[in-house]
Parts: C-alpha cells; structure tokens; sequence
C-alpha cells in the first residue's frame, strides 16, 4: 500500500519504505496481531455485557518505559503475535460479532492504519456492524488520524501527560507532550459531542503516574479548561510497573482524595475513576498464553485461535 512506501502514520515521520524495512514501531508492512477475543476489563460502556471484542496489534509507535503490553509493543525487543492478511483480519473482526462483542476495539493500531482500513471494508461487505473504539495511547500524527477517522465511532484515547519531564521518564520521549495536545484539539474539533452510552465521540483516559501528582493536577486543569464539556474522561490511579524489580511508591489515600477533590472543583463529573485495589496486578497481560488476560476479563476468539496455530 502507498502508505507504506514513505511511511507517516505516526508523529515519528519515520518516511521509510515499510515494505523493506521496519520504523520506530518496528513493524514492516505486514499486520501482525498478538491477541483477539472477548475483554470484560475496559469501561462498562465499551465492555457492555459480554465484553470488547479486542485486537492487540503487535508493535507501537511509543515505547514507554513501563508498558504494561511489552511483550508486544516492542518495549523489550520481544514481538509476539502472528502475521495475519487483511482478509484473515476482516475474518477475526466478524467472529468477534458473531460471539456477541459489544464492540471492536482496535488496540495500538496506528502503524497499521492502511491495512486495518482494509479489512474493515471487507467485514462490512461481509455485514459487519459493530461500532469501533480506537485504543490508542495518543501519539498520533494528524496524517494518521485523517485517514482512520471515517470508520471510527468512538476514541478510547490516552493523555499520558502534558509535561515533557513526566513524559520522557515514563514514555521515553519529551515529545509526547508535544503531540497529544495537537491530536486532542483535531478530535474535538472533527467530534465536538460525545455520547458514550452508544459510543460516540471521545472517552479520554490518564493514568496517575508515580511520583508525578503535580502533573496530573496540570492535567486536570487543562482539561476542565478545555475539553470537559466535548469528552468523557476515565481516571486511572493504579499503575503496575511490568518489571518486577521495580519499586515505586503506591498513591496514598490523602493523594487520591485530592483528585477527588480537584475533580469537583473543576467541575469533571462525566466520566469514571478507578478505585485502589491491591488486586491490580491481574490486569498484567502474558501474551505469551492463548488468552493473556484472567479467566474472569477475557475470551479467546476460536477463529484468532484457528489462525494462530494453524
């Protein structure tokens, strides 16, 4: 695809023939997905009853520091998952509606934007209908965005941080603060409203990070002040760094009350927030099993399963 040829679906403009070679997500041409099933662990209304119907692409265009997916983001040299055609993807994303998916949920997608758009078109001539959730840490180039844009109902996006300090200590790079804003501005504008229960529009998630409360504050501001009447946002307060010989300290009750607190203030009420739960290390993915999530949040998709071991 010409996509490929010179290839800019991502902020690293990496302008590389993807066809012979691998960019910054260090991913070539072809699709590659490490999971696809049924995921009961996102917000209720993207989960619905049943669960998300999730695909995990393998690569990434930012590789954090503590990437809870490194097995296949490309954060540890590790590249788990199976190359797949653009029919085989077509294939994956009926199965998941036919098993009851309340929706897709296209997970870190970004440097595969030409392939997925073409097996989106070949499921929906094959009558698939479900609504599509764009997962996606928010490092987004504009080129990107244009492109995927028409056959995305609602964007599950992050907003890791907006402080170049913050984000190259956790997302290795000060210039996620530099693309997040821009990509934020270009969704509201292109989707001003949102209506999450028929997933329309923009949920925005921010995770705490460990010793970074004061750029979480600036966060909150900065969306009170700009986005709060156009997205819903989602509050995550508990990390879980991947690496267990990494020891950060746990938000305190009093640090997550002032969040709280600075919600009602600002007056963010639409939305969620995770509570504390020492149970958050479940939610740490193995990619190297056949459904890498607890047995209670997820099922494999059989045809995911048939393609993969065939």
């Amino acid at each position: 695809m010409d996509e490929y040829k010179c290839c800019r679906l991502c902020p690293n403009d990496c302008r590389i023939d993807r066809r012979n070679a691998t960019g910054v997500c260090r991913q070539g041409s072809d699709t590659r997905i490490a999971w696809a099933g049924l995921h009961r662990g996102e917000e209720p209304p993207v989960s619905g009853e049943k669960g998300s119907g999730m695909i995990f692409f393998t690569g990434c265009p930012l590789h954090c520091q503590f990437c809870q997916n490194r097995q296949i983001s490309g954060s540890d040299g590790e590249n788990y998952g199976i190359t797949v055609s653009d029919s085989d993807m077509a294939s994956i994303m009926l199965s998941l509606e036919s098993i009851g998916a309340h929706s897709l949920n296209l997970v870190t997608g970004t440097h595969f934007i030409p392939s997925i758009i073409n097996s989106l078109e070949i499921a929906r001539k094959e009558g698939f209908s479900l609504p599509v959730v764009w997962n996606s840490s928010g490092f987004e180039s504009i080129h990107g965005l244009e492109l995927i844009d028409p056959y995305i109902d609602l964007y599950l996006l992050d907003c890791k941080t907006l402080s170049h300090s913050t984000a190259k200590a956790f997302c290795r790079t000060p210039r996620y603060a530099d693309a997040i804003i821009p990509v934020m501005d270009w969704i509201k504008k292109r989707h001003p409203y949102t209506d999450i229960p028929h997933l329309k529009g923009t949920l925005l998630r921010h995770l705490v990070f460990p010793g970074e409360l004061e750029s979480t504050y600036d966060f909150l501001r900065y969306f009170a002040k700009h986005y709060k009447d156009s997205f819903f946002l989602s509050l995550m307060t508990q990390f879980v760094p991947p690496l267990g010989n990494v020891d950060f300290p746990k938000l305190t009750e009093d640090e997550y009350d002032s969040l709280v607190y600075l919600m009602e203030d600002l007056g963010i009420d639409d939305g969620f927030m995770q509570d504390q739960s020492d149970d958050d290390i479940l939610w740490i993915p193995d990619f190297r099993k056949d459904v890498p999530f607890p047995e209670p949040f997820s099922d494999p998709d059989p045809v995911f399963l048939s393609i993969k071991h065939r």
